[in-house]
């Protein structure tokens, strides 16, 4: 239990404008007895604790600097998860504390788990590590009592195959990753694992997995932060996603070959140019629009399925790609355009494609 006592005796003492002598004096102390309370070298005795917050017209508790901690579950947890947060090491104790108080809470023991299997992965320190794998198979155990959707058996076992790895037990991290990678949530971390131990092939595999989810899922996000920056009106906002979304794509084809994310890129040009055209950059917008419509007419002309055609990535056995943008790219083009409802750009679109018909 940590307080203030030292401090605060110094404090109260020059509050009143008293030397140790002088403080000694009306305690019936010597003064060496109130230096080393200052300085921390021992600690007064009760009734001198409780004969100076007398003197100096306070409570015990203030005198020390005692602060009653609020030791109730959701405020542990909460205290818990600062610790965490801020690297704080007394957390350890903190967590011992807690699962003395709440050996059969989830969210204790989890919590706890959690905080033991950070430290011990990032400190190397394989005590802590197993330590961390004990209270994670006693919070699987307790998952029943769980409420928080963030959090699952399959997540519960991703945390110990990462304590496992901090173990330097490899083959048992990979193993039980592989045995809980629904939906691909651990692909990463296989392909991280394997390609660093020398399965450069099977890494791939899983590498080639986690690229196309992660891309799905980012391009997803986009798409909300586009619809939020657009309804918030903050047009800045909105052109700055679009570009980093545009060029994050780009990056990820082959040469000149085309691949299925020429079509998303194609949509999100489109987008690009109407924000630029509600933003008054009429030229800037037209620019961008005819880059849209290039990219979708390039794709279109050899329209391309497979996922092994985006860079890096690998054939993966029974993959598919889809979207809702329409049957070509060109519609997908379309549909950004209209989502803006706005008649000078569907013009503009327009008369750009009628422009291209022409030529030909």
């Amino acid at each position: 239990m940590k307080t203030m006592l030292a401090e605060n005796i110094r404090a109260f003492r020059k509050d009143r404008s008293l030397t140790q002598e002088q403080l000694s004096e009306a305690l019936g102390v010597t003064a060496g007895a109130v230096y080393k309370w200052e300085a921390k070298l021992s600690v007064p005795e009760l009734e001198m604790i409780i004969q100076m917050a007398d003197f100096f017209d306070t409570s015990v508790d203030v005198l020390l600097g005692y602060e009653v901690k609020d030791n109730r579950l959701e405020a542990t947890v909460k205290r818990l998860q600062e610790y965490r947060r801020r690297k704080d090491w007394d957390g350890l104790a903190a967590a011992e504390k807690a699962l003395r108080k709440y050996p059969h809470s989830f969210r204790i023991v989890n919590e706890s788990a959690v905080l033991y299997s950070t430290f011990g992965y990032d400190s190397g320190d394989k005590v802590l590590s197993q330590r961390a794998l004990e209270l994670l198979e006693r919070s699987r155990l307790l998952l029943p009592q769980n409420e928080d959707p963030q959090i699952s058996e399959q997540t519960i076992y991703g945390r110990i195959a990462e304590t496992y790895l901090g173990l330097d037990e490899t083959d048992k991290a990979v193993e039980l990753w592989k045995a809980h990678n629904a939906g691909g949530q651990f692909s990463h971390e296989i392909g991280n694992t394997l390609a660093q131990t020398g399965h450069a092939e099977e890494a791939q595999r899983f590498l080639s997995e986690s690229l196309l989810k992660h891309i799905s899922d980012l391009c997803t996000t986009i798409n909300g932060y586009v619809n939020v920056y657009y309804r918030r009106g903050d047009l800045a906002s909105l052109q700055a996603i679009l570009r980093w979304g545009t060029q994050l794509l780009s990056g990820l084809r082959e040469a000149d070959k085309p691949n299925y994310l020429d079509r998303i890129c194609a949509a999100l040009l489109a987008a690009l140019a109407g924000s630029q055209f509600l933003s008054g950059q009429q030229g800037e917008a037209r620019g961008t629009l005819i880059r849209a419509k290039e990219l979708a007419a390039f794709f279109d002309a050899s329209p391309s399925y497979d996922e092994s055609d985006i860079r890096f990535v690998t054939r993966i056995e029974g993959a598919s790609v889809h979207d809702d943008l329409g049957t070509t790219a060109m519609d997908g083009v379309c549909k950004a355009i209209s989502q803006f409802e706005n008649e000078e750009l569907t013009a503009l679109l327009k008369s750009l494609v009628e422009q291209e018909d022409r030529h030909e």
